[in-house]
């Protein structure tokens, strides 16, 4: 059966969309958004009923959270899934780590910082969470300072999810952080990445 992967392609389902292209797996894109109520169908619940995007219905088996799907899928699918445990632990870490310390931050800058009217935006909001990104984004600067990826030399699902999460800042500017720039433009400049792109910018 088709994977379906729920959510719009401009909210966290990018990341799924993404894996999804570089895994070459089929899946049907149900576009289900927030603001029409889609995600408090009946039918949409049953998938996740928590009510939020995004989620996947792989063959029956319905899973939500965006790193929970795509550390499954990955994994699935032995493609981007580090073959040993260690590498399965980094992944795991640095996938809960960019959600625990930049998710928010990063919507709560960006969105105050630019995507809001200007009449709409609240400057201090934007200030605190610029100021709460810098230490994280310094701790990805190092990190990628010894070598091209997150945990290796190769691209994997734990640059994956983290350059997925950071995928506004392609679009600010990151002097002083050179090894987290590079590596940023270098995970989207992915082929997959470019067609992921293309669904969410049109």
């Amino acid at each position: 059966m088709t994977l379906k992967i729920y959510g719009y392609a401009a909210s966290r389902a990018i990341r799924t969309l993404w894996l999804c292209e570089e895994l070459g797996v089929s899946y049907e894109h149900g576009k289900t958004t927030t603001a029409d109520g889609g995600t408090r169908t009946p039918a949409y619940l049953k998938v996740n009923p928590a009510g939020h995007i995004p989620a996947i219905d792989d063959g029956g088996f319905a899973l939500s959270e965006s790193m929970a799907i795509n550390l499954y899928l990955a994994k699935k699918h032995g493609k981007l899934y580090p073959a040993d445990p260690h590498g399965e632990a980094k992944a795991w870490q640095w996938s809960f780590w960019v959600m625990a310390e930049l998710d928010q931050p990063v919507v709560r800058w960006i969105t105050h910082g630019m995507l809001l009217p200007p009449e709409s935006r609240d400057v201090k909001i934007a200030r605190d969470a610029r100021e709460a990104m810098e230490w994280p984004l310094q701790v990805l600067d190092g990190a990628l300072s010894k070598r091209p990826y997150l945990d290796s030399d190769l691209f994997t699902i734990a640059d994956l999810n983290v350059a997925s999460v950071l995928y506004r800042l392609l679009f600010v500017d990151l002097a002083g952080k050179p090894h987290l720039e590079a590596w940023l433009k270098r995970c989207w400049d992915r082929p997959a990445a470019v067609k992921a792109r293309r669904l969410r910018e049109g």
